[in-house]
């Protein structure tokens, strides 16, 4: 009876000690495994709006001390495109870059029949967006070498973002394809850019002198701002090619590392070889920068 009795609280006891091993084993997080490529889809940064989204992309045997992070922000005159941009750079970058993170973001987007969104809003949400990578690098295995890039608005948001709020260095370089650099200059340019930036800065330079001056990347340029990669066409009909040339003036003037160049005969957005071959001599820059 004694015996049985035993038996019987040590099955119990092991049947227990069973059940509870597999049940911490199913609700243990088993975490982003670093040996295999992860895509994490419209990942939220943000709980503000429901277009604060992220597409991350990480590389299978990345490590925190050699994966790097690229950062394309999207273009579309602030109110219009979104993160899937990204997918046509995606396999230009990747044949130059080793080891690299990818990240593509959307923001929120300027809302012409509402009038909701007004700049900064968009800058905002860069800001958020960044601090979220910057809270995700562990979790993710990659380092805090952050390059962070766009095109046209996106690429006037990534330089506004290295140049004035990149107080904790995660940015550590940045690259602009045919940006606005200086808005008070960019008005002016046609109607279309008057009609647009009046509405997205809640006025013109005159009468908002001080947000015209807090949304230009240009003011905020300073002897240690992050070295900078800028390309623009001289047939830019959108974004003229002096808002690049201003930029390139005072990043020499303040002896800033940086890659310019002017691609002839192109204008807002450039053909796929060039696209290609332009990557290729950023990240022979960024190569030179970021060792």
């Amino acid at each position: 009876m004694g015996k049985a009795y035993l038996r019987t609280i040590t099955g119990s006891l092991f049947l227990g000690f069973v059940l509870l091993l597999f049940s911490c084993q199913e609700n243990e997080d088993p975490g982003l495994d670093a040996r295999v490529a992860i895509d994490l889809l419209d990942v939220k940064y943000s709980e503000d709006r429901s277009n604060q989204l992220m597409d991350v992309y990480l590389p299978a045997n990345r490590n925190p001390n050699t994966t790097k992070v690229f950062v394309w922000i999207h273009g579309g005159g602030w109110v219009d495109g979104n993160k899937s941009e990204f997918k046509g750079f995606r396999p230009w970058l990747e044949e130059v870059q080793d080891d690299f993170a990818y990240v593509a973001i959307n923001y929120s987007l300027y809302n012409i029949s509402q009038g909701t969104n007004r700049f900064p809003t968009q800058e905002e949400d860069i800001k958020k967006a960044l601090a979220y990578i910057k809270s995700q690098l562990p979790a993710w295995n990659v380092s805090d070498y952050v390059v962070l890039a766009g095109g046209s608005a996106g690429g006037h948001l990534a330089l506004l973002h290295s140049y004035k709020n990149n107080e904790d260095n995660l940015v550590k370089a940045t690259v602009a394809f045919f940006p606005p650099t200086d808005l008070t200059t960019f008005y002016g340019f046609s109607a279309f850019t008057n009609l647009l930036l009046e509405n997205i800065m809640g006025g013109n330079p005159t009468n908002r002198k001080e947000n015209y001056f807090n949304g230009s990347p240009l003011n905020f340029v300073d002897p240690q701002s992050v070295p900078t990669v800028l390309f623009h066409g001289d047939k830019d009909t959108v974004v003229p090619i002096s808002q690049s040339k201003i930029l390139e003036e005072a990043l020499i003037a303040k002896n800033i590392h940086h890659l310019v160049e002017y691609v002839i005969g192109q204008g807002h957005g450039f053909s796929p070889q060039t696209n290609k071959e332009l990557i290729g001599k950023m990240q022979g820059f960024l190569d030179g920068v970021l060792e």
